[in-house]
């Protein structure tokens, strides 16, 4: 009975055969290309699997890139909104500067406003007493945050600090119907106090006569006088400028220029002098700007 498998050659024949054929193709290639064509398909075939093989690796350099990308733009567009947000600021105080240019045209020795030092905050919450207009930001004294330090924004005026600690702070807001400002009106300079009147959208400016100059749509800047907030800077507009039968004192209402009810990033400003805090003062006591007006008002006649 003859096997079903005839005895092939042996293993060391076959090898010996290879490695012959072997030698053969690499020197009919190198002399005579003549694999050349062969190598060609082979590279087309085996590329597909080369891609799908390099796919991931791709996938992460790309998505990891992509990433970085969108890190870096995030804070680069941070910076720039912060930026934009400090150089709108310079741009408050153009009208007072307008108007002040007019007088040092004639006068002489007139005092030069100089760039105070602004450092940008933005807001991490706010009081949730309806009746207390109070903030908290993400500065302090760490950063050289000071009792008293007038706040702004790039639209007018916010507040002063109330309390200082060591990375946040507490400002208290000008609507806040213990916080008074002294302004003036910049069409006529009159002089006076604005007052909080515990709405987040009025001020109020009182004691003032009967007879005051103030029309509907002044816009009211900050003074100076006191030393705590610098001059120039816009506040409020007049929204309302009239009389009452039986009453001594006008009735002039403004509304803020900053939407207080939607702040996001605060301006903390360094001013020349910074009012006197006595070390048993907890913190500056601007219910007392409101108890000044009727000088103020007096200074105004």
């Amino acid at each position: 009975m003859k096997p079903i498998f005839g005895r092939g050659p042996s293993l060391q024949l076959r090898l010996f055969l290879a490695v012959i054929i072997s030698i053969a193709a690499i020197v009919a290639d190198s002399r005579f290309g003549v694999f050349s064509h062969v190598r060609v398909y082979l590279s087309s075939l085996v590329s597909p699997l080369q891609y799908m093989a390099n796919a991931p690796g791709i996938m992460l350099d790309t998505m990891s890139t992509q990433v970085q990308t969108r890190a870096g733009l995030i804070e680069q567009t941070k910076q720039q909104e912060q930026q934009l947000f400090t150089l709108r600021s310079r741009l408050l105080k153009m009208d007072h500067l307008e108007h002040e240019n007019q007088r040092l045209r004639e006068l002489l020795g007139s005092p030069v406003h100089k760039e105070s030092r602004k450092m940008v905050a933005e807001l991490l919450s706010v009081d949730s007493d309806p009746f207390s207009h109070q903030v908290l930001i993400n500065k302090g004294a760490l950063d050289g945050v000071y009792n008293g330090q007038p706040v702004i924004n790039d639209q007018g005026v916010i507040g002063q600090v109330l309390h200082v600690g060591s990375t946040t702070s507490r400002v208290l807001l000008i609507t806040d119907s213990s916080h008074g400002i002294p302004v003036r009106v910049l069409r006529n300079d009159l002089r006076a106090i604005a007052s909080g009147s515990g709405e987040l959208d009025k001020l109020e400016l009182r004691n003032l006569p009967r007879n005051t100059d103030v029309q509907v749509g002044d816009l009211l800047v900050t003074s100076g006088l006191g030393g705590r907030f610098p001059e120039g800077y816009p506040v409020a507009t007049v929204t309302r400028s009239d009389y009452v039968e039986g009453k001594p004192f006008a009735q002039v209402e403004a509304k803020p220029l900053v939407a207080l009810d939607r702040l996001r990033y605060l301006l903390l400003l360094w001013t020349d002098k910074k009012p006197e805090v006595h070390d048993d003062e907890e913190a500056p006591t601007p219910a007392a700007a409101p108890a000044a007006a009727p000088s103020a008002a007096g200074a105004t006649r």
